[in-house]
């Protein structure tokens, strides 16, 4: 049956997407209730075979980084280079709300699969595509047809060009923000869609680009070229403008702290023992203290660096912001994220014991998302898919026989 708990319980959401930033949407949307049927081509998605694997995992249906982004949902294997596979997706189509794809630009329309042919059987439908560039909807970029990854998107999207600590040295965000970030405006656009299709009837195609996406989040600069005509450089892990705003050493490695408003700023300094900080003419203003901000930095670290982590978490916690510099074990040990839910964990098949994925952020009062169900098995829900969408078992076994499709 399929898992329809949450607000979006009775959506159904056909996912033609693989590796990261397209399974990410649907993922945010399988995760508060509706029902993502993930189409992959008979051999799976590529990235059911990246890493990391269990070590007593000797099966290998798939890895973490699926698991994360796959959780929830249902797959049917289709080969949609097949005719009767293609007409497969069109039955689904005839019942579905959505469909989310991240091919390259036009690959889906060379197989009679595109917006305009499934419009045609489904007018209300809401087709997304994320892709590097976008689409033609949105607007042809001169790159619509190249290839992106994340760290494409964010060199050209303005992201790499801030971060690191000189301009000499540019750094991607962690993990693939590139990809993620995408995916939660792809999920926003779909569900405004199908907003505006419950009203009316009437679809509509969601263009999405990875590049677009992470531009929208560098409001820094955009907002400094524009009005100052200034290319921001990379000012390591401060913001400009802002001190004290960064990471500074103590005794046993390194913390965050950012107190760079007033009354921020004379808290932190009764708090450290030092009152004559606010009275010193290097740090009276805001903007004082970002002109100096290397010798107020030492100052601070003249204090911190005689202190341990734990030390400064009793002194500074809740009182400034502040926070330890997390690695992963640290994580999994704070009560916050357990207390929260931001570490579930789920069935992994070939693997005795469960495994913890990303928790879902949007805590909703009366209809709450969250993970209810590993990620599936190649073509696991073939069958049942099909079934509920008016198939025979006669004719689905047909199917699996000519090569159109497969099923566990």
């Amino acid at each position: 049956m399929p898992l329809t708990r949450g607000a979006l319980k009775g959506i159904r959401i056909l996912d033609l997407t693989h590796a990261l930033a397209g399974p990410f949407c649907s993922q945010v949307l399988a995760d508060h209730g509706a029902d993502v049927i993930k189409v992959e081509p008979l051999e799976g998605d590529f990235f059911r075979r990246v890493g990391p694997f269990r070590d007593d995992d000797q099966q290998h249906h798939y890895g973490g980084l699926f698991q994360a982004c796959n959780r929830n949902k249902r797959s049917i294997a289709i080969n949609l280079k097949h005719p009767d596979g293609q007409a497969t997706l069109k039955t689904l189509v005839g019942q579905a709300d959505a469909l989310v794809e991240n091919y390259r630009a036009g690959v889906l329309d060379k197989l009679g699969l595109g917006y305009e042919s499934l419009r045609a059987i489904r007018p209300a439908l809401v087709y997304t595509s994320v892709r590097g560039f976008g689409d033609r909807s949105g607007g042809a970029s001169p790159y619509m047809d190249w290839p992106a990854f994340d760290i494409v998107a964010q060199a050209m999207g303005g992201w790499m060009g801030i971060t690191g600590e000189d301009a000499q040295h540019p750094v991607k965000v962690g993990g693939g923000a590139g990809d993620t970030v995408s995916g939660l405006f792809a999920a926003f656009g779909t569900m405004a869609a199908l907003w505006h299709a419950r009203d009316t009837g009437e679809g509509q195609y969601v263009d999405v680009a990875m590049t677009d996406s992470i531009l929208a989040l560098s409001e820094m600069v955009v907002s400094q070229f524009s009005y100052r005509g200034v290319s921001p450089r990379p000012a390591g892990n401060g913001i400009p403008g802002l001190a004290p705003f960064g990471t500074i050493r103590v005794k046993d490695g390194i913390i965050a702290i950012a107190a760079p408003h007033d009354p921020q700023f004379r808290l932190l300094c009764e708090l450290i023992g030092m009152p004559g900080l606010l009275t010193d003419p290097r740090f009276t203003t805001e903007s004082l203290r970002w002109e100096n901000n290397d010798a107020l930095r030492a100052l601070i670290e003249s204090f911190t660096g005689t202190r341990t982590k734990l030390e400064l978490r009793e002194l500074f916690g809740g009182r400034i912001p502040f926070s330890p510099i997390y690695e992963a074990a640290e994580i999994f040990a704070d009560p916050h994220f357990t207390i929260r839910g931001m570490l579930p964990q789920v069935e992994h098949p070939g693997s005795s014991t469960p495994v913890a994925v990303p928790g879902v952020p949007v805590k909703l009062s009366r209809t709450p998302g969250g993970v209810r169900h590993r990620a599936p098995l190649l073509g696991e829900h073939t069958r049942d898919v099909l079934s509920e969408a008016g198939l025979d078992t006669e004719r689905i076994e047909a199917l699996i026989g000519g090569g159109a499709i497969s099923a566990q």
